[in-house]
């Protein structure tokens, strides 16, 4: 019985380390060869807001060649730049090499690369190749150009201020500043302005940000939790429901004064630095002016005179300028949000709705908040 074991387990040890050689179940890919985008036959697309499921674009490819037997991922992308800094995916298949998207995903993809509707714009078109479920072994394609002509589609996130250091206080629909969208970047935000802190309180000099005025959800703030959520000048933030499910900490400062806060939606990143505003002045007043809109007065903030604001006005297509009581004129060429100088001409107005309309006499930043689109 002795031996027996002995021979047993001999043979259990040269099977363990025959097992342990065994790459029967492993492979290897070579470098993928990219998928090549065939041309389109045509140079321009004028997209029409009417039967929007219809077929607008159909694109097809060679298959990228990884060297195995594999299901390969393709996705679709979208960008206003040839450099595809920001990309959009207009969507993803399987196995395939052809697809065929509608007028409304075409629509939808070029709104959101940033381009204006009503408006031909070049739009840069792509195929990315990956394997497996986390879309690794990337291999991209040669990219393509359409001119396209979209019709509306408001694809941006708008995002308004809550909290003790702020003029709303901790009430969600006590006209909330909003913060000002980068007209280069859709994920990335300011505010700069008053943040009050008058005596250095702990749980004073506070605020949050929300998606809806009059919700508590969906809101962002600190990833650290309340009462953890030390005055910072840089860290994360949280989300809920963004990221969890519970709510987040706060944002603050611990003195008053002015700040610059700059939050990324993308990278989950915020910094809140302080802001000399020394020696800076506001207008006696000011106007919205242009062919949008008979002449409008805008409201300074009785917290922060440097803010302003029209509520619920009418903007037809056309254009607009910040006119001041000394008649500087302030505008830029980006409609919705952006940054303006003055003499930086007209500010385009490009489809009719009710708006909120901000402008920072600090740094020029406006936005545009439609109300029914």
């Amino acid at each position: 019985m002795k031996r027996f074991s002995a021979v047993s387990i001999i043979g259990l040890i040269l099977l363990f380390f025959q097992s342990c050689d065994d790459t029967t179940d492993t492979f290897t890919i070579s470098k993928p060869t990219a998928p090549i985008l065939a041309e389109l036959n045509f140079t321009q697309l004028e997209l029409d807001a009417v039967n929007t499921s219809n077929p607008a674009l159909t694109l097809n490819w060679d298959e990228a060649n990884y060297g195995i037997q594999a299901a390969v991922n393709y996705a679709i992308q979208f960008s206003k730049e040839d450099t595809f800094i920001t990309p959009i995916t207009a969507s993803t298949i399987t196995g395939q090499t052809s697809v065929t998207l509608s007028i409304s995903e075409v629509n939808s993809a070029a709104g959101s690369t940033g381009v204006n509707p009503f408006n031909w714009s070049d739009v840069y078109i792509r195929i990315v190749a990956s394997l497996g479920t986390q879309n690794t072994e990337t291999a991209t394609s040669n990219v393509i150009k359409l001119n396209v002509y979209p019709y509306f589609n408001y694809v941006f996130e708008d995002y308004f201020l809550v909290g003790n250091g702020l003029a709303p206080g901790w009430n969600n629909n006590n006209n909330n500043p909003p913060l000002f969208r980068d007209h280069t970047d859709s994920n990335t935000f300011y505010y700069t302005g008053l943040i009050k802190n008058d005596n250095s309180g702990y749980d004073d000099g506070r605020f949050k940000i929300l998606e809806n005025i009059g919700l508590w959800q969906p809101q962002w703030g600190e990833i650290n939790p309340e009462g953890s959520d030390d005055p910072s000048e840089s860290g994360k933030v949280a989300g809920n429901p963004g990221t969890q499910s519970s709510d987040p900490g706060r944002f603050g400062v611990t003195s008053t004064g002015y700040y610059t806060f700059k939050i990324n939606f993308a990278s989950k990143d915020y910094t809140l630095v302080s802001y000399d505003a020394a020696g800076k002045t506001s207008p006696t007043s000011l106007e919205i002016q242009g062919t949008s809109t008979l002449n409008v007065a805008m409201t300074p903030l009785d917290f922060d005179g440097h803010l302003w604001y029209a509520k619920s006005i009418r903007l037809t297509p056309g254009n607009i300028e910040f006119v001041t009581d000394a008649s500087a004129k302030w505008g830029s060429s980006t409609s919705f949000s952006g940054l303006a100088t003055d003499g930086g001409g007209e500010i385009p107005v490009i489809v009719e709705d009710d708006y909120d309309v901000w402008f920072n006499d600090l740094t020029g930043r406006y936005i545009f908040i439609p109300l029914n689109l």
